[in-house]
């Protein structure tokens, strides 16, 4: 029974009769329209309160997740209610009228009294269900109820395709009239009511001077039995159900298909509605918030006059409403009585309905409804009130009957409206703002007082769109502000002002045509072109059309030869006049005069010629005369004719305009939009004209649009975020800017600080990222010479979530628009790619479609991508690389490229979209171009369909949502999955296996079988090997391994590079933001950890951070929570917290940090010297154990386990480096005691690669801080480890890993020669091994090498492959390092590899770039460098910009060879400014030289400075001191300088140490400028190949650093 009710409720005519009463349902079918029927019945009027403020609460909520779907939950829990009651009690539900009710019992006369009992114990049932409920939002919901009785008229009406009916007679307005009468929770009977009702069963209270009453309970007599009486009153209802049908509720839930009855039904119901039943969507697909136009239109009748007499009446309004609505897209959604009248409620901008310029055709419909229907005969009054915004439009009511309605308070306006302002047009400021039609179509009214609106705000009169237009009234609209640059646009002007010069030059016709959409600042190009134009000898005549313009012949022309013939001033028709005759008097028979009457609102006489004319000869008369006026007015002065909206300008004017460029030298400026059909002859010929130049405006930049952010704000920086925020959502269109920066205002998102600078800000973890966006520097020089200095930076309010921000109402109509204009299914297509994301894979969205198939898809694609509502990309890379490379902003044709024949277009575009259809097959990412699009689309759906879909993403997402297949598809915080239960999808076994094979978690027979193959005591490196030998075994080793990968067989290099980034951005992150959609606090936290530290893996500090917050929110929220007890998830947020601190130079924090995560870990760090000492021993007795516990080969330890060690020794590797930093002598005990727990811990992990990074790591240590002996043992414990691991999959990379790391410390230690030869091995493993991550990071420190032993022709090779690398892979931080080497080698080594002007360019275009901003010592290394340049050429102020961005640098200290070759770089700019202080003879040269001496000193003696920079800081010292006239110290430094570079073999130092020297005691001043002189000449490493210049001539161009000997320097 349940299958086959279900079966019947799927019909259609069953989802048809849902939406329309018995009464129609079961009616008659006569075609005749009017039709009039009458019957008799009791009638039950529902009016609920609150739904239209909960309406409004909802309509400007802040955020996304808050809209219609709680809205349409809260209406229809309680509309539901209602409803059931009605239908229980045997009535039958006429209407829905937004948040009320009309309600029928008919039945016999007779029966009335009966049935009038029945309803009122159904009103008071209704009550009591209301009586203690309170809904979720907080709002009181409560109804009032009146009844009546009687006589009752049914009218029906419409044309062919649609059908309405009305209840008509004095039993609707009683009831009406009862329901206006009660007060909350009231049951009030007409009088008519209370005269039918069986009295002795009503208990009532008299309404001083009513006839009505107030009901206040039942009273039966106790014998009375009303399920009886209920059962015999329910047999005299037609349709009630009962039999075998008594549990329905309707028996219309059981129709059979009847397509005759069908038909008939469908014309009821609107034509949306029937799409979805159709389509078969779900009921709540309509139900949304959205931007609308409410017309309101109440036609008044004499009281006299019967249905029979009003009915043709209504009849013929309503045909001709619905031909006017037909034609913009608006629908009747309801029409009934409305004391004493009949009103329509209309609609523009339906779901799927949605036009451009949807405001204005409403006002244009309500116009022409209103001149029509005051034409009606019998209709007295049209009022007609029109209202714009957004409202609930949705089905509201019970599943098996409900009606599609409008509620908010908008339809509330537009209806007081209509009634409070009768016998006219009105609208609301909205909508007046909102028409596009200029401010002389409108007049302000008189505010008024209406009842239930507390401020409707300015209500104005519509004119009408036939008036006449007055002169002087098409200005352009928008102001110049001469303090607002006009913002990316200069190539336009540029162009502009190229075409003046050759109009000016030429004395020939030129057009110069801006075409571009709305919102593109096109007025504004116009009103900066007009400033421009301005001259002597030339006339600018600016105007600005509108879409009446169009249907007003000849108005364009008549509006430039009012102005030409400056009757555009005049105040009276006779000043034109007398005006016009001194003008046109040489020119034109007096006769004729009266041809201007029509044309310029004259009143000249009309002459009997001028009578007999036909139009046509009028119109080339007067077309004459203008030609004559304006080859006159040229020959005085030049015209330029400035149209703003010329795709508006009339055919008869494009016409004249077209001779006129042909017959006179005139410059004519247009801006239009895009033609939305093809332009007239006139106009066409004008496009192809070779005069003419047709430029397509784009959208300006992203620095453009920062700008203009800052300009708005006043401000002279804004958060990263917000800057993001506003560029993507603006796509570069300045309206879109505008809008969203009007929201957050709106919002109070944005908070204004007074700028502070760096010194005085404390920091901590939350300003640790002054991420702020600051103007370009044009931007800077204009707003320099303002008065006023902008001292104010921007920041968010706190608690912002920018990506949930909920649209503003203009940009969400704009989606709308475009969304309602795609077919139903392309709507769902976007639908569903809006639930996944900005960004989504086509795997994905094939996943979450329902019921498409693979061609489909594609083709609906093709077709969205085509229509640019989507961009599609073959890889993660190609979308990063599109997002940085932003379109032009604007293209020029010499023809229109709109003009082509349409059948050449029609072939081409299905052409183009057959190429497009295996592009997007190509494709794997597809993307929103306008997030906007995305956010609007997301909001159309439902809570419970939000869940369901975001629920299938996330399930199909966690399957990848691992590190890439060439990192072995792990977690990125290793063994985190086995920590916390967070998986969607339950695990059979051999998943489980699989995921423990990628961890190289071995079976107990592996484990058994490998044991037996690790020999118990390597014999690899005998103790007897010197060193030179075991430097040439170890190389030896690395050169067997690499002719092994070349020549292997085996899958040993892996097929494609690594993907971890892609996986990130289209898998990770969304699954982790789908788990917040749907409040799994726990398992977003869990994706949100794992994104940060997929980021520090990517080396991106910034992105790491933002998401470290995200978390930290959600843990706050689920600290909250008893249930939830994560102590890893806890500990693992504050080791990634750590590593942020330690990678930005923060290192208490960090130490604060990764201290807390040991805790959290059970291994507590040690606080103080006693503890320290204990923990020492026990850790050294510990390292004992675990290495003879590895030898015997004891079990590995189980995955949670793993999962906290790998954690621990991540933690101890930070905190030895952190420890290294310091000077006080017991922080060496620190750093010792973390390093032996990192090997100890690593150790115990039993894994290869931990074991052997915890030994090269503890190696370094104690090589940094000059303990002999230790460090080379565990180098040769790392080697004999990597002997025995198997040479494919991970034992390969941790090879390299080894190869790369002992470069790394060979490099820092200064072992020059062995780290080229360990670091060119290890650069040909990665290349192998396609690790980008790895491979730039071993270039960077081979090209350092080389630089330094100045071996040029395999630096350049070097360098020439990593520059390759960071294109391909688009890697910043190489390309940064490539510049920073390339600089050294013109500061150094005497030519260039790439100019000076090249490297700033890089620096000036990413010193922003989050990664360069944020990662210690790059960006303070090319700052530096360039200040160095700078002072070498003595150009102080350049210098100082530099150097004092890198100081702002200086205090991020990091334990890294980068943050170390930065500090030195810096320092040797602070030298230089010395030298010029002592020239100077500066009073604090002396401090400052001894404080610089003391830094240079402490960065010697600091443990984590690698001995490789010894030599220059040891130089740099020297000089000082001679700077000093400190001779001795002087000698000391350099020599212990020199004796490091003959050590190293850092043949540069050594070479421009030997230069200083002979300059230094040299008596000869003849080269003293010599660097000056040759700076501008340095040759280029081109001319070095080729022979041209002498490598011995390099030493010639390096820099002598100059020493000024005077008598008593200080």
């Amino acid at each position: 029974m349940s299958a086959r009710k279900e079966e019947s409720q799927d019909r259609a005519i069953v989802r048809i009769a849902a939406h329309l009463p018995d009464l129609i349902v079961y009616g008659d079918f006569s075609p005749e329209r009017p039709s009039v029927k009458y019957f008799d019945g009791v009638l039950m009027f529902v009016d609920i309160s609150g739904f239209t403020a909960m309406t409004e609460k909802f309509s400007t909520a802040m955020y996304m997740d808050r809209g219609a779907e709680q809205l349409v939950e809260i209406l229809n829990h309680y509309i539901s209610a209602i409803v059931e009651k009605v239908l229980i009690f045997g009535g039958d539900i006429l209407k829905f009228a937004g948040d009320a009710l009309l309600a029928l019992w008919k039945v016999e006369r007779r029966q009335l009294k009966n049935i009038i009992t029945v309803v009122i114990k159904c009103s008071l049932e209704i009550h009591r269900l209301f009586e203690t409920q309170e809904s979720e939002e907080g709002l009181d919901i409560r109804v009032k109820i009146g009844l009546a009785a009687g006589h009752i008229s049914m009218l029906v009406f419409g044309d062919e395709t649609h059908s309405y009916f009305l209840v008509i007679g004095q039993a609707v307005d009683d009831v009406r009239f009862a329901q206006n009468m009660a007060h909350m929770n009231d049951v009030i009977l007409s009088p008519n009511c209370w005269q039918l009702c069986d009295r002795s069963m009503i208990e009532i209270e008299r309404i001083p001077d009513q006839r009505a009453v107030k009901v206040n309970f039942l009273k039966p007599p106790a014998t009375f039995n009303f399920d009886e009486f209920f059962t015999k009153c329910m047999s005299f209802m037609d349709y009630y159900p009962s039999g075998r049908h008594h549990k329905l509720l309707r028996l219309a839930c059981m129709l059979e298909s009847d397509p005759e009855l069908e038909s008939y039904l469908q014309k009821y119901v609107m034509e949306s509605i029937l799409k979805q039943i159709d389509d078969k969507q779900l009921r709540g697909y309509l139900s949304e918030l959205r931007p609308v136009t409410i017309v309101f239109v109440n036609l008044m009748f004499k009281d006299q006059d019967k249905t029979e007499d009003i009915g043709q009446a209504i009849q013929d309004a309503c045909v001709h409403i619905t031909s006017v609505l037909k034609i913009f897209r608006g629908q009747i959604n309801k029409v009934f009585m409305f004391d004493k009248g009949c009103s329509f409620l209309c609609v523009f901008g339906f779901p799927g309905e949605k036009v451009p310029e949807e405001i204005t055709h409403a006002l244009e419909s309500a116009v022409d409804i209103f001149d029509y229907c005051s034409q009606v005969h019998k209709i007295e009054t049209v009022s007609i009130g029109v209202a714009s915004g957004i409202v609930f439009c949705g089905i509201v009511g019970h599943s098996v009957r409900h009606e599609y309605t409008v509620i908010g308070q908008k339809v509330n306006i537009a209806a007081r409206m209509m009634m409070y302002y009768p016998g006219i047009v009105t609208c609301d400021s909205v909508t007046y703002n909102g028409s596009n039609l200029p401010a002389y179509f409108f007049k302000e009214l008189p505010k008024k007082n209406m009842k239930g609106v507390a401020d409707p705000g300015p209500v104005y009169q519509c004119l009408g769109l036939n008036e006449k237009v007055m002169f002087g009234m098409a200005y352009l609209i928008c102001n110049r502000n001469e303090g607002y640059p006009l913002l990316g646009r200069d190539k336009e002007i540029k162009y502009f002002m190229c075409t003046m010069k050759e109009f000016l030059m030429y004395n020939c016709s030129r057009v110069l045509m801006y075409e571009g959409l709305a919102g593109y600042g096109k007025s504004q190009i116009l009103m900066e072109l007009q400033y421009l134009a301005q001259g002597e000898n030339h006339r600018i005549i600016a105007i600005a059309l509108t879409k009446i313009s169009f249907h007003q012949n000849f108005y364009t022309i008549q509006i430039l030869m009012a102005n030409v013939l400056g009757l555009d001033t005049c105040k009276h028709y006779k000043e034109r006049q007398t005006k016009l005759q001194s003008k046109v008097s040489t020119l034109l028979g007096e006769t004729f005069y009266c041809l201007l009457n029509d044309i310029f609102h004259v009143q000249f006489p009309i002459s009997r010629e001028v009578s007999r004319m036909t139009n046509f000869r009028k119109q080339n008369q007067l077309e004459a005369l203008f030609m004559k006026i304006l080859e006159q007015t040229v020959k005085e002065e030049r015209i330029i004719f400035i149209i703003d909206e010329a795709q508006f300008v009339d055919s008869a004017s494009w016409a004249f305009m077209e001779k006129l460029i042909r017959t006179v030298p005139i410059f004519i400026i247009m801006s239009l939009s895009p033609f939305f059909d093809m332009p007239c002859a006139a106009a066409n010929a004008i496009l192809k004209n070779r005069n003419t130049t047709y430029v397509t405006l784009g959208a300006v930049q992203p620095k453009d649009i920062r700008n203009k952010i800052c300009l708005d704000l006043s401000v002279s920086s804004i958060p990263k975020e917000l800057d993001t925020y506003l560029v993507e959502g603006s796509c570069g269109i300045p309206f879109y800017c505008e809008e969203l920066l009007k929201n957050l205002d709106h919002h109070k998102v944005l908070v204004f600080h007074p700028i502070e600078s760096e010194e005085k800000t404390n920091l901590n973890w939350n300003n640790m990222f002054k991420n702020f966006t600051k103007p370009s520097e044009e931007l800077h020089l204009f707003t320099f010479n303002k008065e006023e200095e902008i001292k104010e930076v921007c920041k968010l309010a706190s608690g912002v979530r920018l990506k949930n921000l909920s649209p503003p109402a203009s940009l969400k109509e704009i989606s709308l628009v475009r969304l309602d204009s795609m077919s139903l299914s392309h709507q769902m297509l976007v639908r569903c790619a809006a639930i996944i994301g900005q960004t989504f894979t086509t795997e994905l969205l094939f996943e979450i479609l329902p019921c498409w198939n693979m061609k489909m898809m594609i083709k609906a694609l093709a077709t969205l991508v085509e229509s640019n509502v989507f961009d599609c990309f073959r890889n993660g890379k190609e979308l990063r690389m599109a997002l940085k490379h932003h379109s032009t902003s604007f293209e020029v044709h010499y023809r229109s490229l709109s003009l082509k024949p349409s059948e050449v277009m029609a072939h081409g575009e299905e052409e183009e979209l057959r190429e497009l259809e295996s592009e997007v097959i190509e494709c794997h990412i597809i993307r929103f171009c306008m997030p906007m699009m995305q956010k609007t689309a997301y909001e159309l759906w439902l809570k419970d369909q939000k869940i369901a879909m975001h629920l299938k993403c996330a399930r199909f997402l966690e399957e990848n949502a691992h590190k890439c297949d060439h990192c072995r598809s792990g977690d990125f915080i290793p063994y985190h999955h086995f920590t916390v239960d967070i998986r969607l999808n339950t695990l059979d076994l051999d998943t489980i296996k699989k995921m423990a094979k990628t961890y190289g978690i071995q079976t107990e027979e592996e484990i058994i079988f490998s044991k037996a193959e690790i020999p118990k005591k390597s014999k690899i490196y005998p103790d007897v090997l010197s060193s030179g030998e075991m430097k040439e075994k170890i190389l030896g080793f690395f050169d067997i391994i690499i002719t092994k990968m070349r020549t292997s067989e085996e899958d040993i290099i892996p097929l494609e590079s690594c993907q971890c980034e892609e996986i990130l951005e289209i898998v990770i992150l969304p699954l982790a933001h789908h788990f917040m959609a749907l409040g799994e606090n726990n398992k977003a936290l869990y994706y949100f950890l794992e994104i940060a530290s997929a980021y520090l893996f990517l080396g991106d500090n910034y992105m790491a951070y933002v998401y470290l917050n995200e978390g930290e929110r959600l843990l706050k929220i689920l600290k909250k929570e008893k249930s939830w007890n994560q102590t890893f998830e806890s500990a693992t947020f504050y080791s990634l917290k750590g590593q942020v601190c330690f990678n930005m130079g923060q290192m208490e924090l960090a130490k604060k940090m990764l201290r807390k995560a040991l805790k959290l870990l059970n291994q507590v760090f040690p606080y103080n010297l006693i503890s320290l000492f204990l923990k020492t021993h026990v850790e050294k007795n510990r390292k004992v154990h675990s290495v003879n516990q590895q030898a015997q080969g004891s079990s590995p330890p189980g995955k949670k386990r793993l999962a906290q060690l790998y954690r621990q020794t991540v933690c101890f590797s930070l905190l030895w480096r952190i420890y290294s930093l310091n000077y006080f002598f017991h922080y060496k005990y620190y750093g010792d005691l973390a390093a032996t727990m990192q090997v100890n811990t690593a150790l115990e992990t039993q894994d290869d690669f931990q074991i052997i990074k915890a030994y090269l790591d503890y190696s370094l240590y104690h090589q940094l801080a000059g303990y002999e002996g230790m460090w080379f043992k565990y180098e040769v414990m790392a080697m004999e480890q990597i002997f025995n691991l198997p040479l494919k999959g991970q034992g390969i990379e941790i090879v390299a890993y080894v190869a790369d790391t002992l470069g790394h410390i060979k490099l820092m230690m200064g072992h020059l020669d062995l780290a080229i030869d360990l670091g060119s091995r290890a650069h040909k493993m990665w290349a192998l091994l396609r690790n980008p991550n790895r491979h730039y990071l071993v270039l960077c420190r081979l090209s350092k090498s080389l630089f330094l032993k100045s071996s040029y022709k395999q630096l350049i090779q070097v360098l020439g492959w990593l520059w390759d690398l960071s294109v391909a892979e688009d890697h910043i931080f190489s390309k940064a390092f490539f510049y920073f080497v390339c600089l050294d080698i013109m500061l150094y080594l005497g030519f260039y590899y790439r100019t000076f002007e090249e490297c700033l360019d890089f620096i000036c275009q990413n010193e922003d770039n989050r990664i360069l901003k944020f990662q210690s010592g790059i960006l303070l290394g090319l700052y530096s460098s360039v200040a160095i340049w700078y002072a070498r050429l003595q150009e102080w102020k350049k210098f100082q910009i530099y150097f004092n961005r890198a100081k702002n640098l200086v205090p991020r200290r990091t334990p890294t060879a980068l943050y170390c070759e930065g500090i030195s770089r810096y320092m040797e700019g602070q030298v230089l400014y010395l030298q010029k202080q002592i020239e100077e003879q500066s009073e604090n040269a002396q401090d400052s030289a001894v404080e610089l001496l003391k830094n240079l000193e402490s960065l010697v003696a600091q443990n984590t400075t690698g001995p490789v920079f010894y030599p220059r800081l040891y130089h740099l010292m020297a000089y000082v001191c001679i700077l000093m006239g400190d001779g001795q110290n002087c000698d000391l430094f350099l020599n212990t300088a020199m004796g490091l570079s003959e050590t190293q073999g850092n043949v540069l130092e050594k070479c421009w140490l030997t230069i200083s020297k002979e300059w230094w005691y040299s008596s000869s001043e003849s080269s003293e400028d010599q660097w000056l002189q040759t700076v501008f000449n340095l040759p280029s490493w081109e001319k070095i190949l080729s022979g041209s210049v002498n490598m011995l001539d390099l030493r010639k161009n390096k820099f002598l650093m100059r020493v000024n000997i005077l008598d008593n320097p200080f």
